[in-house]
């Protein structure tokens, strides 16, 4: 079964605090869970920026889920699409606090192909996929796989 792809940004909901982003998390984990779907989520107090991957079916269930939960708004789609494999296998939803530089940077890559690559040609600007692992590969040793 080929493994889809979908990240977004959004702004969270102005009365939404650390507490309710974290309990939230711990609540998309659960059902991801379910639905066989993996990812990251990164927050910078007031945007997140979210990366799922799973099956198709998983995935719609879980997207439309997202887009109509009310601790965000300004939904963003940055890319869509079967990069081939997982990319974060082992997180139904990681939280990750992040700067508001290292989400606009994320979201500035270049989505339109969901890669990964072993190298790159130098000058060759990186993917959305490949910003978003570099910031998050610190966080693999330290941070618990599935909450």
């Amino acid at each position: 079964m080929p493994i889809q792809a979908i990240s977004y940004t959004s702004t969270a909901s102005p009365e939404l605090g650390l507490d309710a982003v974290d309990q939230l998390a711990r609540s998309a984990a659960a059902f991801n869970v379910q639905a066989g779907v993996t990812g990251v989520l990164l927050f910078d107090g007031c945007r997140f920026l979210q990366y799922l991957e799973g099956p198709r079916d998983g995935m719609a269930v879980v997207f439309a889920r997202v887009q109509n939960s009310r601790s965000h708004f300004d939904l963003a789609e940055l890319g869509r699409g079967f990069p081939g494999r997982r990319f974060f296998p082992y997180w139904s939803m990681q939280l990750l606090p992040a700067e508001p530089l290292d989400i606009y940077d994320v979201a500035d890559a270049d989505w339109s192909r969901l890669v990964l690559r072993r190298a790159r040609d130098e000058g060759e600007p990186e993917s959305g996929v490949e910003r978003l692992a570099r910031l998050t590969v610190p966080n693999w040793v330290d941070r618990p796989l599935v909450p």
